[in-house]
């Protein structure tokens, strides 16, 4: 440890005001309720935008009320995510929330941000989570986690370092994060060209008039047989590949468990159609099932798998699918609203497929630019957490403090 550096536990220095166990009476305006769901790692976020009576709020903060600078803490659910309250107007806090009010002079505010955020001491809190189902942390247990307090003005140091450091990282991370919105924007851009052609060359079906019909498994035919089944999560919404299948059979299928499908086959997902899960099956899962959440294209000779598979990625098609979904918690559209939609097909199957190279290649090259891309993201994000060990493990401000 650097000289002059210390350990202590959380509560030897800290108040922390638990705002945990209490679930406010929430009004459509009044004073600004964060919780949990607002507090992400570094940062708070609007969403979702929650608020209390203005007359209840002396009575609902009673056990302490935030100052500007206080950090932020989760306590499960998730566990351990920090922000700081940088906003200088009203606010309350309910659920999984604990705010944490350094003592001054002893402890910066942001420093105790960034160390909370620090690979070391995310690991000790983790260390000391419980939960099955829900991993959360003790009060008990929290107030005893060791933390490392350099000298105030170190501390002071270390906060310039990373803010200056982290700024110019999280501005590389917004404009590569755009420059995938662009990659993405452009690929969208040319599949509506190409399905808003018509005219000459050019005709309009609905997919219903060139998909044939399908069946569903009869279990009662397949007593002893086991099948993989693809359901809802099967389907990734990045690679829109089938990831994983489990095995079933007539004792413990789902319900869902019942739409055969075959190579060439398209799935769409009806529920929650605005997610965009759809996949082209291969010969591998071949001759299985799918859950009846999706809906199954199954091309005649006179169109391919390819041209309706890039349709259902259109924005035209995904426009239809928003305005036909129904039911809030679980939105969905029927079969029939996905075949009743109208696209255009070149009558040249030639045409058909110097199209369908096009759109081929510009995937590739659209998922591979994507995929440097979020590599760069995961570097930036592992050079924060860098940052952050050299600074708790003192080695950012060798040359800065004498030792």
């Amino acid at each position: 440890m650097r000289e002059g550096w210390k350990y202590c536990s959380l509560e030897q220095h800290i108040k922390l005001i638990d705002y945990r166990g209490r679930t406010p009476k929430k009004t459509e305006s009044g004073v600004k309720l964060i919780t949990a769901k607002n507090v992400k790692l570094g940062y708070l976020q609007n969403y979702p935008e929650e608020f209390i009576a203005e007359d209840n709020y002396e009575e609902w903060m009673r056990r302490g009320i935030p100052n500007y600078g206080d950090v932020i803490f989760t306590t499960e659910a998730p566990l351990a995510n920090v922000a700081q309250l940088l906003i200088h107007e009203k606010v309350a806090f309910a659920q999984r929330t604990i705010v944490m009010q350094p003592e001054s002079g002893i402890l910066d505010q942001t420093f105790l941000k960034y160390l909370l955020l620090s690979p070391e001491v995310r690991d000790d809190i983790f260390s000391n989570g419980t939960g099955a189902t829900v991993t959360g942390i003790k009060s008990s247990l929290l107030k005893k986690i060791q933390i490392p307090i350099p000298p105030f003005q170190e501390q002071k140091q270390i906060v310039a370092i990373l803010d200056k450091a982290f700024t110019a990282i999280d501005q590389a991370k917004a404009n590569i994060e755009k420059n995938i919105e662009n990659a993405k924007e452009l690929f969208q851009s040319k599949l509506n060209d190409i399905f808003s052609q018509k005219g000459e060359g050019w005709e309009e079906k609905t997919l219903g008039e060139v998909c044939e019909k399908t069946k569903n498994i009869k279990w009662q035919d397949f007593a002893s047989e086991e099948f993989e089944y693809v359901d809802l999560s099967s389907v990734s919404r990045e690679t829109l590949s089938v990831t994983e299948t489990t095995t079933v059979n007539k004792e413990n299928a789902p319900s869902r468990a019942k739409k055969i499908i075959h190579e060439g086959d398209v799935i769409f997902a009806t529920t929650r159609p605005t997610l965009r899960r759809a996949t082209i099956i291969d010969e591998e899962i071949s001759g299985n099932l799918c859950s009846t959440g999706y809906v199954v294209l199954r091309p005649t000779e006179n169109i391919s798998s390819d041209w309706i598979f890039f349709y259902l990625l259109t924005t035209k098609f995904m426009d239809r699918m928003k305005s036909l979904q129904r039911g809030a918690s679980y939105p969905a559209v029927s079969d029939n609203d996905v075949k009743g939609s109208k696209l255009s097909i070149p009558r040249s199957k030639v045409e058909e497929k110097q199209n369908i190279l096009i759109m081929k290649n510009l995937q590739e090259k659209t998922n591979s630019l994507i995929k440097n891309y979020e590599q760069k993201l995961e570097d930036l994000e592992d050079l924060k957490k860098s940052m952050l060990k050299k600074a708790f493990a003192g080695e950012l401000t060798e040359k800065e403090v004498a030792v």
